[in-house]
């Protein structure tokens, strides 16, 4: 295990209104792209006329590629800069998108979502890293606003893909689309990404294993991002089975959840400024807590619709104050830091939706919806620890 000496100055000038703004773009850029899939997803099936467990083996292939990226990414700011690095993955984001739509084989597509997994992956890992280091220059909470642009780009891409797709556009015009709009705004954004990576630190290591505060950080992330995929995944089919929610209607839960945490995001600057981040985690997981245990018991459908509401309310800026956190300790550099966080984050994704199957095929998904408020329950308890400064 080894740790980076620190550099006695920075040569570095301090991010600025630019550099803002185009971190806002960036964290756009990567919510349009990786909601660009979500509407592709049925036309994939179709086109390569796999089965439901085939199509499961395949969307774990772009969780492995994010999951195999991350934690290289850290290093590769530090060594070549954010701008670098966001240049490159944003190019393969927008060179892949449309094999996505395109390919017709099940070999190609694997390879593919790989790909675009980890570039998507790398995008979001750099551009966090960025968000920390003009954070830090503009000594003003940004981190929420900048996620709540991801979350708008999640929104504007599936509900836009899916516009294109409804109005007869094949999928693949539909990608280019979306990779021409990936392109323009990188271009944009291009003369405010940060050309370095890593301010306070020199000579980062190729590894560093996470420890004490970092992987306490981490951990908290993959419960917060635990209950975001379980209801990604598996709120419909909750609301359809325990509150008898018509088919047609279930997918509102979702909608309800990330409609709720983007303008959470949105103002959540102001939020965190006016309460503090420890006090944000602690209400937040509170309230996260309630809206899980409120979809079980609710006695009726619209109050079970509320709690979805209430869990992307309270989860939407624990997450952002998280990644504050982990810029903020001195254990690690924060570049390796933000990638591990990240990195434990996203595997809260990936295990969600098995580990709710699986407690609900043993017993139900009330039970496991009841598992994930109490896990909520211990994050509020760490938010004194988790946002110290």
């Amino acid at each position: 295990m080894t740790t980076a000496a620190s550099a006695p100055s920075s040569p570095h000038a301090l991010a600025g209104p630019r550099e803002q703004t185009a971190t806002r773009a960036v964290f756009l850029v990567a919510g349009l792209a990786m909601a660009s899939w979500a509407p592709l997803v049925p036309y994939a099936k179709d086109r390569l006329g796999v089965e439901d467990g085939m199509l499961g083996v395949l969307l774990l292939c772009l969780g492995l590629g994010s999951i195999i990226a991350m934690p290289v990414t850290g290093v590769l700011a530090s060594r070549f800069g954010c701008r670098a690095v966001i240049v490159v993955a944003s190019l393969v984001v927008s060179l892949v998108l449309p094999l996505l739509a395109s390919v017709d084989s099940v070999a190609a597509l694997a390879v593919a979502l790989a790909l675009f997994g980890a570039s998507v992956g790398t995008v979001d890992v750099a551009m966090n890293i960025q968000a920390v280091m003009v954070e830090k220059d503009s000594g003003r909470h940004m981190m929420s606003g900048f996620h709540g642009l991801f979350s708008l780009g999640g929104i504007v891409g599936a509900g836009g893909v899916s516009l294109l797709l409804g109005m007869g556009l094949a999928p693949l015009a539909a990608t280019l689309i979306v990779s021409a709009l990936v392109l323009a705004l990188l271009i944009f954004a291009y003369s405010g990404l940060l050309p370095y990576g890593n301010r306070e630190e020199a000579n980062t290591p190729l590894f560093v294993l996470p420890k004490g505060i970092v992987v306490f950080i981490g951990l908290i992330c993959f419960i917060v991002f635990l209950g975001e995929g379980a209801i990604l995944d598996w709120s419909a089919l909750f609301l359809i089975g325990t509150h008898g929610v018509a088919a047609s209607e279930a997918g509102f839960g979702y909608t309800m959840f990330v409609v709720a945490m983007t303008a959470g995001r949105l103002a959540g600057d102001r939020i965190v400024r006016a309460f503090g981040g420890a006090r944000v985690i602690v209400i937040g997981g509170l309230m996260s807590a309630a809206g899980f245990a409120l979809a079980v018991f609710a006695p009726g459908q619209a109050i079970a619709f509320a709690g979805f509401l209430l869990v992307g309310l309270g989860a939407s800026n624990i997450v952002p104050v998280l990644f504050t956190a982990a810029g903020r300790q001195k254990r690690m550099p924060a570049s390796l830091a933000v990638a591990s966080i990240t990195t434990l984050g996203y595997a809260g994704i990936l295990v969600g939706p098995a580990a709710i199957g699986f407690i609900a095929q043993y017993a139900n998904l009330e039970a496991a919806f009841l598992l994930l408020a109490a896990g909520l329950l211990l994050v509020a308890t760490s938010g004194p620890v988790a946002a110290r400064r």
